[in-house]
């Protein structure tokens, strides 16, 4: 999964590569305005009360997000623009969108602790954030360290639309509602490795019977789709502290920090 990463700047190359990477690129920032406008338009349908479509909004956010990191290392159009871009997008599709969302379909019946819960999953999206930025550099590329920020929005606003699916209202579900917020916001800032997958190429050659599994994979998630994407990412969000438990239970290293870093402190943090 993508959570916010253009590829980082290597200090170490020419002076002429710096200076061409400090410009502004059209193409994977294309990707990112419209990440971001699905953020938007998320937020928008909620306030219209349409939470099916609102929920449809951060889903094709998600979408976008994963391309445009690609697309910048495909055209090599990497920049310390589109890596700024990217996290405020974001900030705004996978943190307060979801939590907005959340607050408006089921949790505002509650008075102050629903807009705590919401609160408290959109300052650990910040949080999960600025902790990616500033440790990119020194994270295991194959984890994770947390949910990322997509997973937690896809685990609120496929909850919203599974239920609204089934034709559950908001205020039926406020606990289960604030529970999900809880539970998503929290695991970002855990220090739970979850596979990343970006050690999978796409240029490589794959047996014959993977391309079989795809095609049942994207038979299954037709079937019923609200249910399925929404238990796909029930089961990644529990995956990490499975990995976390399996690893501890071997004596094995849970952190997937190699070095620590003078911003944030990471001391305390490696179980």
């Amino acid at each position: 999964m993508h959570d916010g990463d253009s590829t980082p700047l290597d200090s170490t190359v020419e002076p002429a590569m710096s200076i061409r990477r400090k410009g502004i690129y059209i193409l994977p920032n294309l990707f990112t305005l419209a990440a971001l406008f699905g953020g938007f338009y998320a937020v928008v349908m909620a306030m219209n009360g349409r939470y099916d479509l609102a929920t449809v909004g951060v889903f094709c956010a998600m979408v976008l997000d994963s391309l445009d990191g690609r697309v910048a290392r495909m055209t090599n159009t990497q920049s310390a623009f589109g890596e700024q871009m990217d996290s405020l997008s974001d900030m705004v599709s996978f943190g307060a969108a979801p939590a907005l969302i959340a607050y408006e379909w089921a949790l505002r019946d509650i008075g102050r602790w629903g807009w705590i819960a919401a609160f408290v999953y959109c300052a650990c999206a910040a949080l999960r954030l600025a902790r990616f930025n500033v440790n990119t550099s020194v994270v295991d590329k194959r984890y994770f360290q947390g949910l990322p920020s997509p997973a937690a929005a896809a685990l609120v606003a496929g909850f919203i639309g599974l239920a609204t699916d089934q034709g559950y209202q908001g205020p039926q579900l406020v606990w289960p509602m604030f529970a999900v917020c809880l539970f998503a916001g929290l695991t970002m800032v855990t220090n739970v490795p979850f596979y990343s997958f970006k050690d999978l190429s796409m240029k490589r050659s794959v047996p014959f019977a993977a391309i079989v599994l795809v095609a049942l994979g994207i038979a299954v998630i037709n079937i019923y789709p609200p249910l399925v994407l929404f238990g796909l990412f029930v089961v990644y969000a529990l995956s990490g502290y499975v990995v976390y438990a399996w690893r501890k239970a071997k004596g094995q290293h849970t952190s997937v920090i190699s070095t620590s870093t003078d911003e944030p402190d990471e001391r305390g943090l490696h179980m």
